[in-house]
């Protein structure tokens, strides 16, 4: 889903927050609150630092202190921009997707439907099926040790699940390992990819 590119802006916006909401931080926390190894948060300090978006000034004790420049602010506020932007326009499409997956659905004559996958994307599918004639009737995540998420029922194996009519894969963070998965166990007929989930 994320290009590297993304991701890179994304940890760029991380660090300018982190600076703007405490100056004297040290590289240490900020690396644990980007959830990066210390050295890379040197790495992208110092990147920072070099396009001007951070200035740095030594205080007592051999420590440092941060400071967002105006363009650091205006690097953020940017980034911020662009983030938000990018997670409403993931949300139009999931929604779009999941709409369409539940036509199909109906077309079908299918209304017990089990997703595949606690996420983001089965959070907006439980949204967008109550505008339809289908009925989540639970999830299906082997990798979770949740027992709901979001008003229904979550399972870890497919015995548990009860009976369905179709399954809905809304894995994001490795759907094509999950499709793969879930074909050991469901007949391909039985699964619908919203078509938000490209599977190359």
């Amino acid at each position: 889903m994320n290009t590297k590119a993304d991701r890179e802006e994304e940890r760029v916006l991380e660090l300018l927050d982190a600076v703007g909401r405490q100056s004297n931080v040290s590289q240490r926390h900020l690396a644990s609150n980007m959830g990066i190894a210390l050295g890379l948060a040197n790495s992208y300090l110092k990147r920072c630092i070099r396009k001007g978006f951070i200035k740095i000034s030594e205080a007592p004790a051999n420590r440092y202190l941060y400071y967002l420049t105006p363009k650091g602010f205006a690097e953020k506020s940017r980034l911020t921009a662009k983030y938000l932007s990018s997670s409403f326009a993931f949300y139009r499409r999931a929604g779009e997707s999941c709409v369409e997956v539940f036509r199909r659905c109906e077309a079908q004559g299918w209304r017990r439907i089990l997703l595949y996958g606690m996420s983001d994307l089965a959070e907006i599918a439980m949204l967008r099926a109550e505008e339809s004639d289908v009925d989540i009737v639970g999830i299906l995540d082997p990798h979770t040790e949740r027992r709901r998420f979001a008003g229904v029922a979550v399972w870890h194996s497919l015995q548990q699940a009860g009976s369905y009519d179709g399954c809905v894969l809304t894995e994001l963070n490795s759907p094509l390992l999950s499709y793969e998965q879930l074909l050991k166990e469901v007949d391909k007929e039985r699964i619908l990819i919203p078509d938000i989930l490209r599977l190359e």
